[in-house]
Protein backbone atom coordinates (compact mmCIF):
# COMPACT_ATOMS: atom_id res chain seq x y z
CA UNK A 1 0.00 0.00 0.00
CA UNK A 2 1.41 3.32 -1.09
CA UNK A 3 -0.06 6.13 1.50
CA UNK A 4 0.19 8.36 4.01
CA UNK A 5 -0.49 7.22 7.10
CA UNK A 6 -3.19 9.00 7.53
CA UNK A 7 -5.13 9.07 4.55
CA UNK A 8 -6.67 6.37 2.25
CA UNK A 9 -7.00 7.88 -1.46
CA UNK A 10 -8.14 11.73 -2.60
CA UNK A 11 -7.29 12.74 0.80
CA UNK A 12 -9.91 10.95 2.83
CA UNK A 13 -9.84 9.57 6.22
CA UNK A 14 -8.37 5.91 6.45
CA UNK A 15 -11.22 4.97 8.32
CA UNK A 16 -14.56 5.13 8.26
CA UNK A 17 -15.80 4.05 11.94
CA UNK A 18 -14.11 0.76 12.29
CA UNK A 19 -13.82 0.60 8.42
CA UNK A 20 -10.89 0.62 6.39
CA UNK A 21 -10.63 2.47 3.25
CA UNK A 22 -8.27 0.91 1.37
CA UNK A 23 -10.00 -2.15 1.79
CA UNK A 24 -12.77 -3.91 -0.36
CA UNK A 25 -16.02 -3.89 1.78
CA UNK A 26 -17.93 -6.79 1.64
CA UNK A 27 -19.73 -6.92 4.84
CA UNK A 28 -20.62 -10.80 6.75
CA UNK A 29 -23.46 -11.61 8.61
CA UNK A 30 -20.92 -13.60 11.21
CA UNK A 31 -20.63 -10.83 13.87
CA UNK A 32 -21.94 -9.57 16.93
CA UNK A 33 -21.49 -6.69 19.75
CA UNK A 34 -18.09 -6.22 21.39
CA UNK A 35 -18.97 -7.26 25.26
CA UNK A 36 -18.69 -4.63 27.94
CA UNK A 37 -15.04 -5.83 29.67
CA UNK A 38 -13.84 -2.99 31.94
CA UNK A 39 -9.95 -3.12 31.45
CA UNK A 40 -9.83 -5.07 28.47
CA UNK A 41 -9.19 -3.13 25.63
CA UNK A 42 -9.12 -4.26 21.59
CA UNK A 43 -5.21 -4.15 21.95
CA UNK A 44 -4.75 -7.75 20.31
CA UNK A 45 -3.97 -8.71 15.84
CA UNK A 46 -4.69 -11.93 15.42
CA UNK A 47 -2.98 -13.41 12.16
CA UNK A 48 -4.62 -16.79 10.21
CA UNK A 49 -4.19 -18.70 7.38
CA UNK A 50 -7.06 -19.66 5.26
CA UNK A 51 -7.52 -21.55 1.46
CA UNK A 52 -10.70 -22.74 0.13
CA UNK A 53 -9.91 -25.57 -1.19
CA UNK A 54 -6.85 -25.82 1.10
CA UNK A 55 -4.41 -25.02 -1.15
CA UNK A 56 -5.84 -23.23 -3.86
CA UNK A 57 -5.65 -19.92 -3.86
CA UNK A 58 -7.02 -17.46 -6.32
CA UNK A 59 -10.69 -18.05 -6.37
CA UNK A 60 -13.34 -16.52 -4.01
CA UNK A 61 -14.23 -19.21 -1.32
CA UNK A 62 -13.23 -17.40 1.19
CA UNK A 63 -15.09 -14.49 0.41
CA UNK A 64 -18.26 -16.81 0.42
CA UNK A 65 -17.63 -18.59 3.26
CA UNK A 66 -17.49 -15.54 5.27
CA UNK A 67 -20.66 -14.02 3.83
CA UNK A 68 -22.80 -17.24 3.94
CA UNK A 69 -22.83 -18.22 0.24
CA UNK A 70 -20.69 -21.04 -0.40
CA UNK A 71 -21.72 -23.95 -2.11
CA UNK A 72 -21.22 -26.86 -0.15
CA UNK A 73 -21.61 -29.20 -3.29
CA UNK A 74 -19.00 -27.37 -5.12
CA UNK A 75 -15.97 -28.95 -3.81
CA UNK A 76 -15.87 -32.13 -1.56
CA UNK A 77 -13.67 -30.46 0.99
CA UNK A 78 -16.80 -28.36 1.24
CA UNK A 79 -18.80 -31.03 3.07
CA UNK A 80 -16.00 -30.98 6.27
CA UNK A 81 -17.16 -27.65 7.05
CA UNK A 82 -20.55 -27.75 5.67
CA UNK A 83 -23.07 -24.68 7.51
CA UNK A 84 -19.58 -23.11 9.62
CA UNK A 85 -20.56 -19.92 10.45
CA UNK A 86 -17.56 -17.64 10.55
CA UNK A 87 -16.02 -14.59 9.77
CA UNK A 88 -12.98 -12.54 10.06
CA UNK A 89 -12.52 -8.55 10.27
CA UNK A 90 -9.96 -8.80 6.97
CA UNK A 91 -8.89 -11.06 3.98
CA UNK A 92 -5.43 -10.57 2.31
CA UNK A 93 -5.20 -12.85 -0.81
CA UNK A 94 -1.75 -13.68 -2.72
CA UNK A 95 -1.68 -10.48 -4.40
CA UNK A 96 -1.51 -8.25 -1.08
CA UNK A 97 -5.41 -7.45 -1.94
CA UNK A 98 -7.01 -6.31 0.86
CA UNK A 99 -10.72 -7.52 1.63
CA UNK A 100 -12.59 -6.39 4.84
CA UNK A 101 -15.93 -8.19 6.43
CA UNK A 102 -16.46 -6.81 9.63
CA UNK A 103 -16.84 -3.65 11.36
CA UNK A 104 -13.30 -3.42 13.86
CA UNK A 105 -15.40 -2.08 16.73
CA UNK A 106 -17.67 -5.33 15.99
CA UNK A 107 -16.87 -9.24 16.81
CA UNK A 108 -16.08 -10.54 14.78
CA UNK A 109 -16.02 -14.71 14.49
CA UNK A 110 -12.47 -15.75 14.20
CA UNK A 111 -10.64 -16.83 17.21
CA UNK A 112 -13.00 -19.82 18.40
CA UNK A 113 -11.87 -20.66 21.87
CA UNK A 114 -8.91 -19.15 23.17
CA UNK A 115 -7.18 -17.45 25.63
CA UNK A 116 -3.82 -14.99 25.39
CA UNK A 117 -2.51 -11.99 27.32
CA UNK A 118 -4.09 -13.56 30.82
CA UNK A 119 -7.70 -13.07 28.95
CA UNK A 120 -9.84 -15.84 27.52
CA UNK A 121 -12.64 -15.53 24.54
CA UNK A 122 -9.88 -13.35 22.49
CA UNK A 123 -12.69 -12.88 20.20
CA UNK A 124 -14.16 -10.19 22.63
CA UNK A 125 -11.19 -7.81 22.26
CA UNK A 126 -9.25 -8.67 19.07
CA UNK A 127 -8.86 -8.18 15.17
CA UNK A 128 -8.40 -10.83 12.63
CA UNK A 129 -6.43 -11.27 10.02
CA UNK A 130 -6.82 -14.36 7.56
CA UNK A 131 -3.45 -14.75 4.78
CA UNK A 132 -4.56 -16.50 1.66
CA UNK A 133 -2.35 -19.09 2.37
CA UNK A 134 -2.10 -23.27 3.68
CA UNK A 135 -0.67 -23.57 7.51
CA UNK A 136 2.78 -24.68 7.45
CA UNK A 137 3.49 -22.82 3.87
CA UNK A 138 5.39 -19.53 3.29
CA UNK A 139 3.52 -16.56 2.39
CA UNK A 140 4.04 -13.82 -0.58
CA UNK A 141 5.90 -10.71 -0.30
CA UNK A 142 2.70 -8.67 -0.92
CA UNK A 143 1.22 -10.17 1.53
CA UNK A 144 3.73 -8.96 4.72
CA UNK A 145 3.91 -5.57 2.93
CA UNK A 146 -0.25 -5.19 2.91
CA UNK A 147 -0.41 -7.01 6.12
CA UNK A 148 2.13 -4.94 8.21
CA UNK A 149 0.43 -1.96 6.74
CA UNK A 150 -2.43 -3.11 7.73
CA UNK A 151 -0.99 -4.13 11.41
CA UNK A 152 0.37 0.37 11.75
CA UNK A 153 -2.91 1.32 10.78
CA UNK A 154 -4.97 -0.83 13.31
CA UNK A 155 -2.29 0.68 15.96
CA UNK A 156 -3.75 4.22 15.01
CA UNK A 157 -7.03 3.43 16.12
CA UNK A 158 -6.63 0.36 18.31
CA UNK A 159 -4.31 0.78 21.64
CA UNK A 160 -2.70 -2.45 19.79
CA UNK A 161 -0.10 -4.17 22.36
CA UNK A 162 -0.12 -7.62 21.26
CA UNK A 163 0.13 -9.68 17.68
CA UNK A 164 0.20 -13.36 17.46
CA UNK A 165 -1.33 -16.51 15.42
CA UNK A 166 -4.20 -18.43 15.70
CA UNK A 167 -1.53 -21.45 16.95
CA UNK A 168 -0.88 -18.99 19.63
CA UNK A 169 -4.01 -17.99 21.19
CA UNK A 170 -5.38 -21.67 20.50
CA UNK A 171 -2.27 -23.86 20.98
CA UNK A 172 -2.96 -28.00 20.22
CA UNK A 173 -6.44 -27.05 18.88
CA UNK A 174 -5.18 -24.75 15.95
CA UNK A 175 -1.76 -24.70 14.07
CA UNK A 176 -2.25 -21.28 11.50
CA UNK A 177 -0.49 -19.65 10.45
CA UNK A 178 2.26 -21.95 10.86
CA UNK A 179 5.91 -22.54 10.89
CA UNK A 180 5.66 -20.51 6.73
CA UNK A 181 4.85 -18.14 8.52
CA UNK A 182 7.72 -15.33 8.88
CA UNK A 183 7.40 -13.67 12.19
CA UNK A 184 10.92 -11.92 12.23
CA UNK A 185 9.99 -9.95 8.72
CA UNK A 186 6.79 -8.66 10.36
CA UNK A 187 8.34 -7.78 13.45
CA UNK A 188 11.21 -5.89 11.47
CA UNK A 189 8.66 -4.31 9.31
CA UNK A 190 6.59 -3.00 11.92
CA UNK A 191 9.69 -1.97 14.20
CA UNK A 192 7.36 -2.79 17.24
CA UNK A 193 8.77 -3.63 20.43
CA UNK A 194 9.81 -7.53 20.91
CA UNK A 195 7.29 -7.85 23.73
CA UNK A 196 4.47 -7.69 21.46
CA UNK A 197 4.71 -10.42 19.81
CA UNK A 198 4.73 -14.06 20.55
CA UNK A 199 7.90 -16.20 22.54
CA UNK A 200 7.62 -18.75 19.99
CA UNK A 201 7.02 -18.92 16.85
CA UNK A 202 5.83 -22.51 15.84
CA UNK A 203 7.38 -25.95 15.59
CA UNK A 204 11.05 -25.83 14.34
CA UNK A 205 11.27 -21.99 14.35
CA UNK A 206 12.75 -19.74 16.95
CA UNK A 207 11.31 -17.41 19.01
CA UNK A 208 11.32 -13.70 18.31
CA UNK A 209 13.64 -12.12 21.33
Amino acid sequence: MTRSAETAGEGLPLWDGGWHRAATRLESPNHGARPSLAGSPIDLIVVHSISLPPGEYGGNAVQQLFTNTLDWDAHPYFQSIRGLKVSSHFFIERSGALWQFVDCDHRAWHAGQSAYRGRSQCNDDSIGIELEGLEGHTFDPAQYQTLASLCLDIARRYPIKHVAGHEHIAPGRKHDPGPGFDWAQLKQSLNWPARRFPAATGPGQQGIR
